[in-house]
């Protein structure tokens, strides 16, 4: 069984170090969804504008670019591996770009997945094109799927509706990209903003519910799932962004700062109600191993 790196003090919150396509293997527990933003394999020396400046869009060695076999190869790999730790009625998120979504779609579906929609999450504060010679990137996208074509998941349709001014919920999403506010304990290069991982969580699981993330970064899925009263394991290589993690999970331990960002979030300062804003934290959550 494999040792958690760290775990929060009422256990919604553990964290494992090492390879997801590695440590997946050591354990056997069915999660209720399952978040992954997988590399997108676009750090090829390219730039970008950010804050005033011109930036390297490199990530890393593990975000290098692959010929598509090799990322078909590793799409599938690590998709057969979430699939087996979900549960029949459970879903899937995973996020990308043109340079990975596609093969993710093609894998989902070869593996017996049904994609139920594709969300557009627009981005109200993008950064500019430099070039100039072509259209800006403004959008991301995040396949949601679940484990079998014929079995029924979990969809907060009605919540999703009163989110919405009463309006069906569409599959186009207008949000910033992360704030400075999230950035607090650190930046990971590729974090995603809060409020997408919240309406994720609040969308199609219920309260209590196990949710992973095989490629965690600095945890936003974490955070987001122990603001809404979830229960979180994440995957990470890095020692300093599994150090980000844990400092983000023990930062909203704050009363006052958990309030805070339950405020600045939009769905949960919509919805949020005495379970949110209570003092004493959801406790004796368990473990997965």
């Amino acid at each position: 069984m494999p040792v958690p790196y760290y775990k929060s003090p009422n256990s919604d919150f553990t964290l494992l170090q090492g390879n997801c396509l590695e440590l997946l293997h050591e354990f056997d527990f069915k999660f209720d969804m399952i978040f992954a933003d997988p590399p997108y394999f676009l750090s090829n020396g390219g730039i970008s504008y950010q804050s005033g400046r011109i930036v390297c869009v490199d990530k890393g060695e593990w975000d290098k670019s692959k010929s598509f076999e090799a990322i078909d190869e590793f799409n599938t790999e690590w998709i057969s591996l979430c699939r087996e730790k979900l549960k029949d009625s459970g879903t899937i998120w995973v996020s990308g770009t043109y340079h990975n979504i596609f093969s993710v779609a093609n894998t989902l579906q070869k593996l017996g997945f049904r994609i139920l929609n594709v969300i557009t999450w627009a981005k109200t504060n993008p950064p500019p094109n430099i070039s100039c010679r072509f259209f800006t990137y403004s959008t991301e996208f995040v396949i949601w799927a679940r484990k079998f074509p014929k079995k029924t998941h979990y969809y907060d349709y009605d919540l999703m509706k009163r989110i919405n001014a009463g309006k069906q919920m569409t599959d186009v999403w207008q949000m910033p990209a992360i704030s400075r506010w999230e950035k607090s304990c650190g930046k990971h290069p590729t974090q995603k903003p809060l409020n997408l991982l919240t309406r994720i969580i609040l969308s199609s699981t219920k309260p209590n519910a196990w949710i992973l993330d095989p490629f965690a970064g600095s945890s936003s899925t974490g955070i987001a799932a122990s603001l809404c009263g979830r229960r979180f394991l994440g995957i990470e290589q890095e020692t300093g962004f599994l150090q980000m993690s844990k400092a983000r999970r023990e930062e909203i331990n704050d009363f006052s700062i958990r309030k805070s960002y339950c405020k600045k979030i939009k769905d949960l300062a919509f919805v949020q109600s005495a379970y949110y804003l209570n003092e004493e934290m959801p406790c004796d959550y368990g473990l997965p191993f």
